[in-house]
């Protein structure tokens, strides 16, 4: 009764803690595994329940950060290539898992959140496609440590390449998962490389939308396969929450007089994501590491060091620009 006890003020000191804005993302999910390995996890179905609603709560709140006009603005001269290089990561990623034999999840998730914007995108796709705790801490923990290599490597392979201002925002916000990332690796390298870096992101997570809703469709068609056999078809979720991550950056783009309200709302939203994220943590302890496995994490450092690589040439030969 008193381990019971402990590991439950625990959690909730950590969950406390992750919410708080405190601590970055990255830690907080190292934190929740930490506690998943060290201690019986006392409400694992409780923090599960949370952990989904919590997400999709976080993934509303950060469309209050949107600007839809800048991301039309940046996306009006790179759409073809933001297309193409997402579709090619996303296939590319889809591979690698089905030669790495990842599960179809983990691996989809991994190739969403490397094509897209990172933890964003495995948040707003893994309640779609029902991908467990194991499935997305072991995602999104790939995500994050690939976004803690990328701010110490960019700034200084650019400089080494002579990469310009345009030419480093631009590699940066094609190549780094997460917009705080890219943020930071570009606010290193210049004012110019900001602005361009953090703009093209915002376009290229808009893209989050239409990925969110094939995936919805073909999981709808699959459930739908299923439910003519001998199997029951599973009811399908319609993924409401995308619906009103668009309205947030409508309102936030029209609708400027509350953009204080909004700045709050972004702000709730990244603190949430940042607590789902030791939710997330939690669940992850010795026994679903030997069921996961290292192969997810070999996925995603292949699917990313191809995409940095391939964007790095592509943007040094100014086949790319903008």
């Amino acid at each position: 009764m008193h381990k019971l006890l402990d590991s439950k003020t625990l959690f909730f000191l950590g969950l406390v803690l992750a919410a708080s804005g405190l601590v970055s993302p990255p830690l907080a999910l190292v934190g929740g595994i930490a506690f998943g390995f060290a201690v019986e996890h006392p409400l694992r179905r409780e923090s599960s329940s949370l952990a989904r609603l919590l997400l999709q709560l976080s993934v509303i709140a950060l469309g209050f950060g949107m600007n839809l006009h800048q991301v039309i603005h940046a996306g009006r001269s790179g759409f073809a290539y933001t297309a193409v290089s997402i579709l090619c990561a996303m296939a590319l990623g889809l591979l690698l898992g089905s030669l790495l034999n990842v599960g179809g999840k983990a691996s989809f998730l991994i190739a969403a959140g490397t094509a897209i914007c990172g933890g964003s995108a495995i948040a707003a796709v893994a309640p779609i496609n029902d991908a467990n705790e194991e499935e997305i801490s072991v995602s999104m923990g790939t995500v994050f440590l690939l976004n803690s290599v990328a701010l110490v490597l960019f700034p200084v392979v650019g400089t080494l390449l002579h990469l310009s201002q345009n030419q480093f925002g631009l590699w940066a916000a094609l190549a780094i998962h997460d917009t705080s990332s890219v943020v930071g690796a570009a606010a290193k390298y210049g004012s110019q490389a900001l602005a361009i870096g953090t703009t093209v992101k915002l376009a290229r997570a808009l893209w989050i939308v239409p990925v969110s809703l094939l995936t919805a469709a073909y999981m709808r068609r699959r459930r739908s396969t299923v439910g003519t056999g001998l199997v029951p078809k599973a009811s399908v979720k319609i993924p409401w929450f995308i619906l009103f991550f668009c309205l947030a950056a409508a309102a936030n783009t029209f609708l400027p007089r509350f953009v204080p309200a909004y700045a709050a709302l972004n702000h709730a939203g990244k603190a949430g994501l940042t607590a789902t994220l030791f939710l997330i943590g939690t669940s992850l302890n010795r026994r679903t590491l030997r069921q996961v496995g290292a192969r997810p994490l070999v996925q995603g450092i292949a699917l990313w060091m191809v995409v940095a690589s391939v964007s790095l040439l592509a943007i040094y030969r100014n086949w790319i620009t903008i």
